[in-house]
């Protein structure tokens, strides 16, 4: 037979094709991540076809094209929610490789902030399996009520439509955020169990509604709190969670490359040093290790 005569893949095949793909992509490591790519249907999270697409360069002119197949969404790409604001479904590589930051196993409880019609928030709630929970929020009611009915079969996933800083999900295992912020929120910070991790974007404007920056894994340790840098970032901004002081200084750390040297979060009452690369009377984001770390 002919490759062009050949049978199309079936959609099961596309979906493990594409959690492989994902895997080399990202380089994971964790085999229920893997198998979590493989298992969710993202066509179910993108409201009706047609729909649009893009690769790398999404951000250009022109980089989205419209299918209503959905074997197309099984690769790499951003599908578009809401033009009109920038908003898309995410680039399942990066997002894989940050979901793989939080070391997620079974039975661990998340928060995740920022969920946009829960796609993502499924691999979670895959990851952690039935024995865990996902506490998810989404600040946009459109969204939030798509995450709500597209997530109705998951018995470990919550939705709440609202602002993330707003919401208590009691004590986490991992809490991950999905909107840039300037700094992370203290409820969000002591929400962590000790050993709990958080990877969330810090980020300073690049464009409307959009913010460029780093995305950081930050660790609980007793009282304090271990920060490194996992990747660059381009993402949404949060509504919330932005304090225009700490926003200049980020952005000077961030162009001075300084917010490379980033090792811990501090929350202590302390005078400014050296090792301070973001200083305000409420945290530091500091280059001082945690002792331990």
């Amino acid at each position: 037979m002919s490759a062009s005569a050949a049978a199309p893949f079936t959609i099961e095949q596309c979906r493990r094709f594409y959690a492989d793909e994902i895997r080399a992509v990202a380089n994971l490591t964790q085999p229920r991540l893997v198998e979590a790519f493989a298992r969710v249907p993202r066509e179910k999270f993108l409201g009706a076809a047609p729909w649009q697409i893009a690769g790398e360069m999404y951000l250009q002119q022109g980089a989205y094209r419209e299918t209503s197949d959905p074997r197309d969404v099984y690769h790499n790409v951003v599908i578009a929610l809401k033009r009109s604001q920038n908003l898309n479904n995410g680039q399942p590589g990066a997002l894989a490789s940050w979901i793989s930051a939080l070391n997620l196993a079974e039975g661990h409880r998340v928060f995740h902030v920022g969920c946009g019609t829960g796609y993502y928030t499924a691999i979670l709630g895959e990851a952690v399996g039935p024995a865990g929970a996902v506490v998810a929020a989404e600040v946009d009611p459109d969204l939030a009520a798509q995450a709500a009915e597209a997530l109705r079969g998951y018995g470990n996933i919550t939705v709440h439509s609202g602002d993330g800083a707003t919401i208590d999900p009691g004590l986490c295992d991992a809490i991950f955020i999905n909107a840039g912020v300037t700094h992370p929120h203290s409820a969000w910070l002591q929400s962590l169990k000790d050993g709990g991790r958080m990877v969330l974007p810090l980020t300073v404007p690049m464009g409307p509604g959009i913010g460029k920056g780093l995305m950081v894994r930050v660790t609980r340790q007793g009282d304090r709190f271990r920060a490194e840098v996992v990747s660059m970032v381009a993402i949404y901004s949060s509504a919330s969670v932005r304090d225009p002081a700490i926003e200049t200084l980020l952005n000077k750390a961030f162009e001075s490359r300084d917010l490379l040297k980033l090792k811990s979060i501090r929350v202590d009452a302390h005078e400014p040093t050296a090792a301070c690369l973001v200083h305000s009377a409420a945290l530091c984001l500091s280059s001082e290790a945690v002792d331990g770390g």
